[in-house]
């Protein structure tokens, strides 16, 4: 039996995408076995937001050539999409393919032979049908994931990934009810949408329509008990989107909105269609219209021309906003982007200690967040292991929220139950499942 081993780097989507190329290789009956073993193909499934990423893409290679010399190694992904010149180079790679090719993968593995090199790299800007390689399982997950968006049109001046996805294509809102009432039949109570420009989903459609409208459709004709949305960009949620929110009986009171500088002439440079007065204002809200709600936000260091007046602008705004956590990223310079060639280039050292601010700002204020849930009801997923620290069993309320639980047992995994919060163990809430709030349906 043909052996293969799937890799992958970067984003949710593209995770998604290397768990439908495993479900679609397993189901013609070739055996997928762990990057670590020995086998007779190699896929790996590259990211290129930043230069880091693009360095472990080519390790990952180089791994897969030590393991197995005589190994067929098929390189995808972002990194293969803007630069295949750079990964044919490396020893033992067969094949470079763009990231319009990842939905053939399973039926070009069989028959790659032939010992000349191929790069199958066409221009994603010209792609305009949705690639779906759905997904109908997920080993060892209680949440499913649900692509339903590709590509991205926004251009801002450091992002590489419009380059790498091309354009917005959205999966057709039938396909997604579909696909969220195979998911729920098959037992996930809790799906997460996913998309590289996931406000712009609809749009494309030849019967156009919104992020929103298909919120109401999924609440309408599915039987599922928790939707969650990933990240989002502030200008994409609407009055109408905050109403249904908190009006859902199945949407999470947690939402990802990117930031990416809290000082406005940064943001200008950027190319982000907001300032910082839409941010704060679009959080209040939020905040009063969905109490306990959990924001979090994306945050860019050492940017061209962040001086130390703009780094402490962004450090001045995020302290004055009730956020749950930060993901930060310094600043890489990606070529082929307008802000690589941008003037007052940041050193790297400078964007790291910058980082370095943010993350500890992020540790105080998302244990401040799940602090205050401390003798309070919160209803949570339970997952299918336990926490490595304690042992005990763990899961994450609606808003996000890190429970753990002592004296639950295993039989608790993917129901949803009712805790209280009792005292925390660093950011995690020890919790203690009510009376009345154990879930067995």
């Amino acid at each position: 039996m043909l052996k293969v081993a799937v890799a992958t780097l970067g984003c949710k989507v593209n995770h998604y995408e290397s768990a439908g190329i495993i479900e679609k290789l397993e189901a013609e009956g070739i055996s997928v076995v762990p990057f670590t073993s020995p086998a007779d193909v190699y896929i790996v499934n590259t990211c290129t937001v930043t230069a880091k990423t693009d360095f472990q893409s080519r390790q990952l290679v180089r791994r897969a050539h030590r393991t197995n010399p005589s190994a067929r190694i098929i390189v995808t992904g972002c990194y293969a999409q803007t630069a295949p010149q750079e990964l044919a180079a490396l020893p033992g790679v067969s094949m470079i393919a763009g990231t319009g090719m990842k939905e053939k993968l399973p039926g070009i593995i069989q028959n790659i032979t032939d010992e000349k090199q191929r790069i199958d790299v066409s221009d994603i800007g010209l792609k305009r049908i949705f690639s779906d390689l759905p997904v109908t399982r997920f080993p060892e997950q209680t949440r499913a994931y649900l692509k339903i968006q590709d590509g991205c049109n926004a251009f801002c001046s450091y992002c590489i990934i419009p380059y790498a996805r091309g354009r917005s294509r959205s999966l057709p809102q039938e396909d997604v009810i579909r696909q969220i009432q195979g998911l729920t039949e098959a037992g996930y109570r809790e799906i997460i949408l996913t998309g590289i420009h996931l406000g712009e989903y609809g749009h494309d459609l030849p019967s156009p329509t919104t992020l929103l409208n298909l919120l109401r459709e999924i609440e309408h004709h599915t039987g599922l008990e928790r939707l969650r949305i990933s990240s989002i960009n502030p200008t994409e949620i609407s009055d109408d989107m905050i109403d249904h929110i908190t009006n859902s009986k199945i949407i999470c009171r947690h939402l990802h909105i990117s930031l990416q500088s809290g000082d406005d002439t940064i943001l200008k440079l950027m190319r982000r269609h907001y300032d910082s007065d839409l941010f704060s204002v679009l959080v209040e809200k939020l905040q009063a219209a969905i109490p306990e709600i959990a924001i979090g936000t994306d945050v860019i260091t050492g940017f061209p021309g962040e001086g130390e007046k703009e780094f402490q602008n962004t450090v001045k705004f995020i302290e004055s906003l009730r956020l749950a956590y930060l993901h930060i990223f310094p600043y890489s310079q990606r070529p082929g982007t307008a802000a690589s060639s941008f003037p007052d280039q940041v050193m790297k050292s400078v964007s790291k200690e910058r980082a370095s601010v943010l993350r500890d700002t992020s540790n105080r204020k998302r244990i401040g967040f799940n602090s205050g849930f401390t003798g309070k009801r919160l209803s949570v997923l339970v997952e299918g292991s336990r926490d490595k620290e304690t042992g005990y069993i763990k899961g994450f309320s609606d808003n996000y929220v890190p429970v753990i639980i002592p004296g639950g047992d295993m039989s608790l995994a993917n129901h949803i139950v009712q805790v209280t919060g009792d005292h925390m163990i660093k950011e995690k809430v020890v919790g203690r499942i009510e009376a009345d709030g154990r879930r067995t349906d």
